[in-house]
């Protein structure tokens, strides 16, 4: 099939390229720069250059390549996070989410585009009440603090849109693995060998991780399984900080975190931080097992951790 996928060089497009040229298709990628077209064209693609907040330039592109299938994979998440002020950390990744995924859906319509599988994401997002792991039938979290309302709000309206459009709504749980700030030099990896990552108050909040290929691999199923609708993309064992962060550390040999009770934390990592380290819920993949024919590589966080963060970062 002819195949277009909207960030093409980016953490999860990167890895699409290949696996679908490997399948036999034919892939047109999209990046923001000379250096990305040339990574999709070594990967076997076709690379256009597409800026994912412009309509115009969004809608040249699909309707150039006339792709059977779009993926939308843009997301604009480089750089330090800003907990305290998250909106403004993720503006670009918003409007990419609104007006991008408006723009794509009406390109695709237009091309006569078959199928569209949009990412998403799922993890502070759930509402932080009731039940430890939620599924797709669960709401959205009604109640999130004022510094990310405008995310979870571009995130709702992603998958709104998708669905609307007969489309497929893929949320990927907390990325882990080489190229990411959770994997091999990333940020956040350094700053748990730093003793930088504490556990909060109790610890209980619970997340869900997919390593970066699990992401990818749930995305090429996705491309030929799957009735219209959201899906969770996570492994098979949420768990609550206090427990995973502490094998993390000893998984890269760090010594172990430290506790901070949640008053002292809320002054360095804001509300949101707080929320999420102690109040946020998992995610259940029984629908993406059931529905899309994907199972992750990866099962667990801990065998994750001890293999797949990158090169010589595992534990004996």
């Amino acid at each position: 099939m002819r195949i277009f996928i909207a960030g093409g060089s980016g953490a999860v497009g990167s890895r699409l390229v290949p696996l679908l040229v490997a399948a036999g298709h034919d892939v047109t990628g999209t990046a923001r720069s000379d250096d990305g077209i040339g990574r999709i064209r070594a990967a076997g693609g076709r690379g256009v250059i597409m800026d994912g907040t412009d309509e115009a330039s969004i809608r040249r592109a699909v309707l150039e390549a006339q792709p059977e299938v779009l993926v939308h994979q843009l997301t604009s998440l480089s750089g330090k996070f800003d907990f305290k002020r998250f909106d403004e950390t993720f503006a670009v990744t918003n409007a990419m989410r609104t007006r991008g995924t408006d723009a794509l859906i009406a390109a695709a319509r237009e091309a006569g585009t078959g199928r569209v599988i949009v990412q998403s994401y799922t993890g502070w997002t759930n509402e932080h009440t009731g039940s430890r792991v939620k599924t797709e039938a669960d709401p959205l979290d009604p109640n999130t603090v004022p510094s990310a309302r405008k995310a979870l709000a571009a995130i709702a309206h992603a998958e709104q849109a998708t669905v609307a459009a007969g489309g497929l709504a893929l949320r990927f749980g907390n990325f882990y693995g080489p190229g990411q700030s959770l994997g091999e030099g990333g940020q956040m990896l350094e700053s748990v060998r730093r003793r930088q990552v504490p556990i909060v108050g109790d610890g209980a909040g619970v997340w869900s991780f997919c390593h970066i290929d699990d992401a990818a691999a749930a995305t090429v199923a996705a491309v030929t399984h799957g009735a219209s609708g959201v899906y969770n993309i996570v492994d098979d064992e949420p768990a609550a900080v206090a427990e995973w962060l502490p094998e993390l550390a000893r998984a890269i040999g760090a010594k172990p975190p430290m506790r901070v009770p949640a008053w002292v934390a809320r002054t360095m990592i804001g509300e949101f931080g707080v929320s999420w380290m102690t109040t946020a819920r998992g995610s259940s993949n029984a629908k993406a097992k059931a529905e899309l024919g994907w199972r992750p590589r990866y099962a667990s966080w801990r065998e994750g951790f001890r293999e797949g963060l990158g090169t010589g970062l595992g534990a004996a």
